[in-house]
């Protein structure tokens, strides 16, 4: 079998203790990460697990809502037990449902001890996860990473730290396939031509945020070039995005943050040409779904959070403070954002486009 993997195995290798068929009982189920960037980095270990789960017993995700449709567009994914933003012990009838199942263990993709002992009241009889916040006393198995330490590039990539849990339990190593989405078709409203995606939000915060300046130079040149330009981000990231729009033509130029469901977004993000996106959970989406981009990092590790795909370029400015993981810049200054000039983030754009029409 190829493989495509993005980059080599980062991952410490664990004692492989095979899953009996016994364990299994109806299926498992899996406590997702909650923020974007992180469910999509788990997708390849639900794909490997899949892949050990005899026939018959499903594989279901805990996640929050807005989530909700990003796993039941995965083949891979038979059931998706969602939950509200805020509601962190899970309604009543998520509960019971849970409870319903007859699951014969689960494994936290998260470190969360609340959510440890929540499986474990419900009935799921053994855990396996990360070791964190003192619950590997409710756990089957337990496993230990290096500490990440501001100021050093961790090396450990998150996709491979989701992987070597799976395949401590059996699953085989993974070689860079990705699933196809079940998507809705791309919406009419898409003009014809080529499409270039910003993403010039991050959730996580403003230090990880290359100015709206100079992603408005890149659409500038786009739209020169007769392209067009959609924005995406929350609701939130409105104001960004206008920035970012300010003077462009709007004839060749839309808006669309926080003015799609999740479906909607992924079919859009798979239709467009390329990304440019700074370090975040549309990032890690769009490289999912198979679309090229160039992602711009700063205060974050590119190597333990770079998009899964090999058809995207990473930009990074090495500074002396970075990566420093902080959610605004220390100093003010943004150097490791500013440092990286739209001039290079361009010719990356036209090497990965020029690799796209081959």
């Amino acid at each position: 079998m190829t493989d495509n993997r993005p980059w080599p195995d980062t991952a410490p290798q664990f004692d492989v203790r095979k899953l009996a068929v016994a364990d299994f009982k109806n299926g498992i189920i899996v406590r997702s990460p909650n923020w974007l960037g992180d469910a999509v980095m788990t997708i390849p270990a639900l794909m490997q697990l899949r892949k050990i789960t005899p026939e018959g017993c499903a594989i279901a995700i805990i996640c929050p809502e807005y989530l909700q449709e990003l796993f039941a567009a995965l083949p891979i994914v038979d059931q998706v037990f969602a939950y509200p933003r805020g509601k962190r012990l899970w309604e009543p009838r998520m509960r019971r449902r849970i409870r319903s199942t007859r699951y014969g263990f689960s494994i936290l993709f998260n470190n969360s001890l609340r959510d440890a002992v929540l499986l474990k009241l419900l009935g799921i009889p053994k855990l396996y996860g990360a070791a964190a916040r003192g619950r590997s006393i409710l756990m089957k198995r337990s496993f230990h990473f290096p500490k990440i330490k501001p100021g050093e590039l961790h090396g450990i990539q998150h996709v491979d730290r989701y992987l070597s849990l799976v395949k401590a339990l059996g699953a085989p190593e993974w070689n860079g396939e990705l699933p196809e989405f079940k998507l809705p078709e791309a919406p009419q409203y898409l003009p014809p031509g080529k499409l270039l995606g910003l993403a010039p939000g991050a959730a996580y915060g403003a230090a990880k945020r290359w100015p709206s300046e100079s992603f408005r130079t890149i659409a500038a040149r786009w739209i020169e070039r007769g392209g067009f330009v959609l924005v995406f981000g929350s609701a939130s990231e409105n104001r960004i995005a206008e920035e970012v729009l300010a003077g462009l033509p709007a004839q060749n130029t839309l808006n669309l943050c926080g003015k799609t469901a999740m479906s909607e977004l992924m079919a859009v993000l798979k239709r467009v040409d390329a990304l440019v996106a700074n370090d975040s959970g549309l990032m890690h989406l769009t490289a999912a779904l198979g679309t090229p981009g160039v992602a711009v990092y700063g205060p974050t590790d590119y190597s333990s959070t770079s998009p899964i795909s090999a058809k995207w370029q990473i930009i990074f400015e090495r500074q002396p403070c970075a990566p420093c993981f902080k959610r605004e810049c220390p100093n003010g200054t943004a150097c490791c954002m500013t440092a990286v000039t739209p001039d290079r983030v361009w010719t990356a754009l036209q090497q990965i486009s020029k690799g796209n029409d081959q």
